[in-house]
């Protein structure tokens, strides 16, 4: 029994969704292509993507179609049993990638679980259990469970959820050598890292950094994990943003992506690393079942497609070339443009939320990250009169904003 209620039984005390989220006061109805329709009908340019998760935009026929065959076939069973597309997508994931081996999940905050956990049970079977200790840097984001908050140490994000988990120690970014080693004692199992830092505000590690790790991890023996959560399944315009160098991980994260939407992780390794990961050292119940693995193969289909990633190439470098044409005639709000593929970030001069809220206005949405950095994480599907369409919306806005400072600055002056 409730132990307060409002005297009005229509009004409550919080909202039936639990309020964590400061939502924009829009709902869609449906989405088509690269573009979200609101419940008034009006019509938005999406370069979110649900956060780099719609890669092949809204109601992609192929993955309409993979969804509708296997709902009418299977839903679920559990991890109990085989799961013939999940030994499909596995396979597929192992032949494009370093790992041998993969395990299902339905998140990235998951994936990243399963690999800290992939992490320590590799030095416990060496005969190392007091190494338990990850390496991670100032500005990851590796998820919102209470371990991976741990990882990413951020203030706002471990604020009123303490005592942290211990095993987490930051270095700083970008990468530094000298850095890393130091916090590298006989307690450390292994480093942590994303490629291209997501909210942490799209900011890309060298493939010359990658290397430091890579060779730290082995003069060590310690396990490299790769976050690709949010980086990866063709956002760089590689498969995966570490193919775009030489440097290989022994673990990585994924997910968004790889489901289009569907809820879909997965956790890769090497047969070296997840050598200890036995019968009952982990599980999922729903990871990897009947119908997010039908969307995950019909997600490889279309990324695998001929000329399919060169084609998110091309288009990422005319979206960069419009971003930075727009930095040079804004360049009081825009202070740089960086990040990958179609994973760009625009560092403002002025906190993001002041674009991204008049972008709506305007029908562009676009996401918010750290560093005063907007994210734009369109479709891989978009095309050049997209990029055209969001660039002019972008110079409007950006002027608009520009307009409103001048005025504010004036009117401060006058004071």
């Amino acid at each position: 029994m409730k132990n307060s209620q409002p005297d009005n039984p229509d009004e409550s005390l919080i909202p039936a969704v639990m309020p964590t989220y400061a939502r924009a006061d829009i709902a869609f109805e449906k989405g088509e292509g690269v573009y979200l329709y609101d419940t008034t009908g009006r019509k938005y340019l999406d370069f979110g993507s649900g956060v780099a998760v719609n890669n092949f935009g809204f109601s992609h026929p192929h993955l309409v179609s993979a969804l509708k065959e296997q709902a009418d076939k299977l839903w679920h069973t559990s991890n109990l049993y085989r799961i013939p597309g999940q030994e499909k997508l596995a396979k597929r994931l192992t032949s494009r990638t370093f790992a041998d081996t993969v395990f299902f999940t339905n998140s990235g905050a998951e994936a990243m679980e399963c690999a800290i956990k992939i992490a320590r049970n590799y030095q416990y079977s060496n005969g190392k259990p007091e190494r338990y200790r990850i390496i991670t840097f100032d500005g990851c984001f590796h998820g919102r469970t209470l371990t991976t908050i741990a990882a990413s140490g951020e203030e706002k994000l471990v604020k009123s959820f303490g005592p942290q988990v211990d095993g987490f120690d930051h270095a700083p970014f970008p990468v530094q050598r000298a850095e890393v080693e130091k916090l590298i004692t006989s307690e450390t199992a292994a480093i942590a890292i994303e490629p291209v830092q997501g909210e942490g505000g799209i900011r890309p590690v060298t493939p010359e950094c990658l290397q430091v790790l890579r060779d730290l991890a082995d003069e060590h023996d310690l396990l490299l994990i790769f976050d690709e959560v949010q980086c990866g399944m063709g956002r760089s315009g590689a498969f995966f943003a570490h193919q775009l160098t030489d440097v290989t991980p022994d673990v990585m994260a994924i997910a968004k992506g790889i489901g289009g939407g569907f809820p879909l992780g997965a956790c890769l390794a090497t047969e070296k690393a997840a050598a200890g990961m036995t019968a009952g050292t982990h599980g999922s119940t729903y990871g990897g079942n009947p119908l997010a693995t039908a969307v995950g193969n019909a997600v490889l289909d279309l990324i695998e497609e001929d000329g399919f990633l060169k084609n998110v190439q091309d288009i990422s470098d005319a979206l960069r070339i419009a971003l930075v044409k727009l930095r040079s005639n804004h360049p009081e709000s825009i202070e740089l443009v960086r990040g990958q593929g179609l994973m760009l970030g625009l560092k403002l001069t002025y906190p993001p939320a002041e674009l991204v809220a008049e972008a709506l206005k305007e029908g562009l949405l676009l996401v918010a990250a750290a560093d005063n950095t907007v994210r734009l994480l369109p479709p891989l599907i978009i095309t050049k009169e997209h990029v055209t369409e969001a660039a002019d919306i972008l110079s409007k806005v950006l002027t608009t904003i520009e307009r409103k400072h001048a005025a504010a600055q004036i009117d401060s002056e006058e004071e």
